[in-house]
């Protein structure tokens, strides 16, 4: 299958909000029909190509900076990129967008409460406690989205198949598919 051009689907949200596992199904389901595509996590990345970061302010810039630099050059030359950042921050987004080609900014709109409940890696507990700083949510802020593209719920695991389906809609309605 022939893809019309190349896009960024950025998907933001709390840790634990649903971006990763949204993000996959789109991203398989994308991969099924023969687009290119690619996938870049959050966890990912830091484990590859930002290992030298932490989480301060100055440090969570310098990520979402380098991550922006691989979806220009994957966006620009056609390919479609699904990214899946809580990149809490608006100005370093906004940064995102601009660097981009054809930027949708997904935001996952899961509450707190819930990203607490699932928190299988036991983040936010520690987060709490006080044992890791800066985390967003708890310690530092997320600054929801201005103007996102589309905004969904990642409150039940039904939701995941609903949302796949909704940015699938999204691409083929603005015809990037």
């Amino acid at each position: 299958m022939r893809q019309k051009k190349g896009y960024v689907i950025w998907l933001t949200g709390l840790s634990g909000s649903g971006k990763t596992s949204i993000g996959q199904e789109v991203f398989l389901e994308l991969k099924k029909r023969g687009y290119k595509i690619e996938f870049l996590d959050g966890d990912i990345i830091r484990k590859n190509l930002t290992k030298d970061l932490g989480f301060s302010r100055k440090d969570r810039k310098e990520n979402i900076k380098r991550v922006a630099y691989v979806v220009e050059l994957l966006s620009r030359n056609g390919v479609g990129v699904i990214a899946c950042f809580i990149s809490p921050y608006q100005k370093e987004r906004d940064y995102v967008r601009k660097k981009s080609v054809n930027f949708i900014e997904v935001y996952v709109n899961t509450s707190l409460e819930i990203c607490e409940k699932r928190d299988i890696k036991g983040l936010y507990k520690k987060a709490r406690s006080g044992e890791i700083k800066n985390f967003t949510g708890i310690s530092d802020p997320y600054e929801r989205p201005k103007n996102p593209e589309l905004i969904i719920k990642g409150t039940k695991p039904s939701d995941i198949h609903k949302n796949k389906n909704i940015i699938i809609k999204y691409l083929s309605e603005n015809q990037y598919l």
